[in-house]
């Protein structure tokens, strides 16, 4: 682990880009990629021709080549891929960082493009309505044991998390409320986030009308259509870039133990439903970091469901176990607070684009530009999905 401090702040982002957030785009998903990695690479002052890696996300249907072809890059010499699904997003810029430093690629290109409302895989249907009735046997997978039996939709197993944290500490709906509230209130000052200007209190969290419980309609995130793209390169060659550099400190990826075939649910055979396998990616990126939780100044946090905040505050030792509630609830988590979260709305209010605009708006937090800057950040952490695998990264600002 200590040979990766020979690593850190050697990659950095230069560009950013995305698209309108909405309910229907209106566009296909090759030309959301496009548009936002035009934007990135505008940002970033560099041409297309510069680009000689691409990575997108497992869940994307665009692939690297379609993107090569309708951006005009001349030589692609890396392409990859990362997963599952919101865990990829920092584990992409993971990924871009080993291209780079490896000596594949120079100037690689991260994307995530997705009609995730108006779409025909519509991300809020159960994988039932999506596929047709499940088909038991063969297949290797342990789905199988739950799809048949109406266990169809990650909303239920999240519900079940919550369900269980609540059982060991306490844990109440009013508490997850403070995060959506919490997270409302920064997507209410910022213009791009679908949730601009629709207020939420604490009391239209608890009216919102149960899903699958104990989580309400509030503590899930927004199904959206949309793209974000971010441009990585070396720090030496960064100092070039058009923007002030944005250094990547360090980057982790975990599965926890006893990884297991499947999408989501083989993640209820874990020893502790309250526990992520975040908790070790946060060793991981701390070690490689050289930092701990009480040098982060900003995170944002994946967000599907306010649970998975919750759980991931402890994991990443932001509080002990069990305290993310009370932690939660007492303002730790808002702008003046110890730990200022998803500072532009999150998935909950601002979009969902399986956690790509989480590191965008670390970007800009580290730029100084956020519609919800904490003042003098200098370090920010970006979080991947849970419970299954997952992937972080720390952001640190340049010079």
């Amino acid at each position: 682990m200590s040979d990766f401090a020979a690593h850190r702040d050697r990659c950095a982002i230069v560009g950013i880009g995305e698209t309108p957030y909405t309910r229907d785009s209106g566009a296909s998903e090759l030309a959301l990629a496009v548009q936002a990695c035009t934007r990135a690479l505008e940002d970033a002052g560099m041409a297309a021709a510069e680009i000689d890696g691409v990575i997108r996300n497992d869940f994307d249907t665009v692939t690297h080549n379609d993107l090569a072809d309708a951006l005009g890059i001349e030589n692609l010499t890396y392409w990859g891929m990362n997963g599952a699904g919101g865990a990829a997003a920092p584990g992409q810029i993971a990924q871009a960082v080993a291209a780079i430093e490896s000596g594949q690629a120079t100037a690689v290109l991260v994307f995530r493009s997705l009609n995730g409302r108006s779409g025909a895989d519509r991300y809020g249907q159960t994988r039932r309505e999506l596929s047709g009735p499940p088909e038991v046997g063969g297949h290797g997978s342990l789905d199988e044991y739950f799809l048949p039996y109406g266990l169809a939709a990650a909303g239920q197993l999240y519900a079940m998390v919550a369900q269980r944290h609540m059982i060991e500490y306490d844990t109440t709906s009013e508490q997850l409320g403070h995060i959506a509230t919490t997270v409302r209130a920064r997507a209410n000052a910022n213009p791009r986030a679908q949730m601009h200007g629709r207020t939420m209190t604490l009391e239209d969290h608890q009216a919102s009308r149960p899903i699958a419980e104990p989580l309400r309609l509030f503590d899930y995130c927004l199904e959206t259509d949309g793209a974000c793209a971010v441009v990585v390169t070396s720090a030496d060659r960064a100092r070039d870039a058009r923007t002030t550099p944005v250094l990547i400190r360090a980057v982790a990826m975990a599965t926890g133990p006893g990884p297991r075939g499947g999408v989501v649910f083989p993640s209820l055979f874990r020893d502790t439903y309250t526990t992520f396998p975040s908790r070790r990616a946060a060793e991981t990126l701390y070690a490689r970091a050289g930092l701990g939780p009480g040098d982060i100044d900003v995170a944002q946090i994946y967000d599907c469901f306010t649970i998975t905040v919750l759980a991931q505050l402890e994991d990443y030792g932001f509080c002990a176990k069990g305290e993310g509630g009370p932690f939660a609830a007492s303002g730790a988590i808002d702008l003046g607070g110890r730990i200022p979260i998803n500072t532009s709305g999150g998935h909950l209010s601002e979009g969902y684009i399986h956690g790509l605009n989480h590191v965008l708006e670390g970007v800009r937090q580290m730029r100084g530009e956020s519609t919800g800057q904490v003042v003098g950040a200098e370090t920010c952490l970006v979080t991947g999905g849970s419970p299954a695998p997952t992937s972080a990264l720390i952001l640190r600002r340049g010079e």
